[in-house]
C-alpha cells in the first residue's frame, strides 16, 4: 500500500495531459468533419451514401496498425505530402504531437459520423418539410431545426469519439512514437511500463484509465437518456 502511495505521489502526470489535450483536439475536428459528412450523406442516392459509409466505417474495421501505416506512408518526409508540409510550412507529423492528433482524429471520426448520420435520420421529416414550406432556407432548418433536435445523438457521439481518441494506441504509436513529455499517451505508458515489467505502476495507470471510461459510459447513457 505504502508502495502504492508512492509511485502514486511520484507519478509523471505527463501521459494522462497529453492523452486529454489529444482526445480534446481530436473530438473538436471530428465533431465538425463528421457532422458535415453527415449531413452530406442525407443528401446522397444510395450508392454514394454506401460509398461513403464504407470509407468512413474502413479506420474502425481495420487494425489501427494499418492505418497507422498508411498515415506514416502518407506523411513521410520522402513522399509528397509530408516533404510539403516541411518544406513550405515547417510542420512535421513524425514524431510530433500533431502526429497523436492526426491518428486519434483518423481512428475516432467514424464514430462521430456514425452518430451524426443515426442522429440526423431519425429527425422528423414533417419538419424538415412544414420548415421548407414556411421558407426557411436549408441552412436555417440546418441550424435551427436538425441541430437541436439531434442535440443528444450528436452530444453522445462527441464523448464517444472523445473516449476511442483518448485511448488509441496502434494508429498513434506508428506515426508519432512515444516521447515521453511529447507523444507519450497513457495507452503507449502503459504497454512501456509492462514491457519493464512494472506492473504496478501499470495498474495505477489501468486504475485511472477504468475510471475515466466509466465516467465517459455514464456521460453517454445518461446523455442518451434524455433523448
Amino acid at each position: 500500500m505504502n508502495e502504492s502511495l508512492e509511485i502514486i505521489k511520484n507519478l509523471d502526470w505527463s501521459p494522462l495531459i497529453i492523452s486529454i489535450k489529444t482526445a480534446i483536439v481530436a473530438t473538436i475536428i471530428s465533431f465538425f468533419i463528421g457532422v458535415l459528412l453527415a449531413k452530406k450523406a442525407m443528401t446522397c442516392n444510395k450508392k454514394k451514401k454506401a460509398f461513403l459509409d464504407g470509407i468512413m466505417s474502413l479506420p474502425i474495421v481495420l487494425p489501427p496498425t494499418v492505418a497507422g501505416f498508411i498515415l506514416l506512408i502518407v506523411f513521410s518526409k520522402r513522399r509528397f505530402l509530408g516533404s510539403f508540409l516541411l518544406d513550405n510550412f515547417n510542420i512535421s507529423v513524425l514524431q510530433t504531437w500533431l502526429g497523436c492528433i492526426l491518428a486519434a482524429t483518423v481512428i475516432a471520426l467514424p464514430l462521430m459520423y456514425q452518430n451524426a448520420r443515426a442522429a440526423f435520420e431519425q429527425v422528423d421529416e414533417n419538419l424538415i418539410y412544414a420548415a421548407r414550406t414556411l421558407g426557411m432556407s436549408e441552412r436555417k432548418i440546418f441550424y435551427r431545426i436538425l441541430l437541436p433536435v439531434a442535440r443528444p445523438g450528436l452530444i453522445a457521439g462527441s464523448i464517444l469519439c472523445f473516449a476511442r481518441a483518448m485511448g488509441e494506441y496502434g494508429a498513434t504509436s506508428m506515426i508519432a512514437g512515444n516521447i515521453p513529455g511529447k507523444t507519450g499517451t497513457i495507452s503507449q505508458t502503459i504497454a512501456m511500463v509492462i514491457n519493464d515489467g512494472d506492473y504496478l505502476k501499470a495498474g495505477i495507470w489501468v486504475v485511472i484509465v477504468l475510471m475515466i471510461s466509466f465516467v465517459i459510459i455514464y456521460s453517454v447513457n445518461v446523455t442518451l437518456s434524455k433523448k
